[in-house]
């Protein structure tokens, strides 16, 4: 009784296992995501910080690889979401002021309409979007003109990071051989 109890054990586990769907893991991304804060230390990394964040900004990192980026794979006058994949979102933890409009805490989505020696930067309403395909300018809640800044060294993996002047952060925009500051208030 003993072993047919037993046997009876092992095909039904052998069939269970069988009867499992087996994961398969997408591989890893060409464009992987990160993360950038204002301020730059605004997250807790050990127990005794208290992290105050800001601003937090969210984006896929797409590479140059050789590529000329603006004018050419980032076409001039055209929207884009700022990175790749997933739109980049920023979240503002408090209310923040951008060229003169007051914009409410909460979550927001990235864009950008570059041009060669200027970009328009667009703060949006609209989340969980791919790319600027099903972008909607009626839901815009700041459009800011910013020069482009060139740098001398090819920034490889499109980057976002925050620089600051008294009460302002900015958040700076790098890739290839450009550079777009969009200057937020915080208070």
């Amino acid at each position: 009784m003993k072993k047919m109890y037993l046997l009876a054990v092992v095909l039904f586990t052998a069939i269970s296992v069988q009867a499992q769907d087996v994961v398969k893991f997408a591989p890893l991304d060409a464009s992987p995501v990160d993360i950038s804060y204002f301020p730059n230390k605004a997250v807790k990394f050990k127990k005794t910080d208290t992290p105050n964040p800001v601003i937090k900004v969210t984006y896929a990192r797409p590479s140059a690889k050789g590529r000329t980026i603006f004018g050419d794979v980032v076409k001039f006058g055209e929207i884009w979401r700022i990175g790749a994949n997933e739109n980049t979102e920023i979240k503002f933890y408090k209310a923040v002021t951008i060229n003169g409009t007051k914009v409410p805490a909460g979550y927001y989505s990235l864009f950008a309409i570059p041009e060669k020696d200027k970009w328009t930067i667009i703060i949006n309403k609209e989340l969980d979007l791919w790319g600027g395909y099903a972008y909607d300018q009626s839901k815009d809640v700041v459009r800011v003109s910013v020069p482009v800044k060139p740098v001398n060294e090819v920034i490889e993996a499109l980057s976002i990071a925050f620089t600051t002047q008294g009460n302002i952060a900015n958040l700076v925009i790098g890739w290839d051989k450009t550079t777009a500051e969009l200057p937020i208030t915080v208070k």
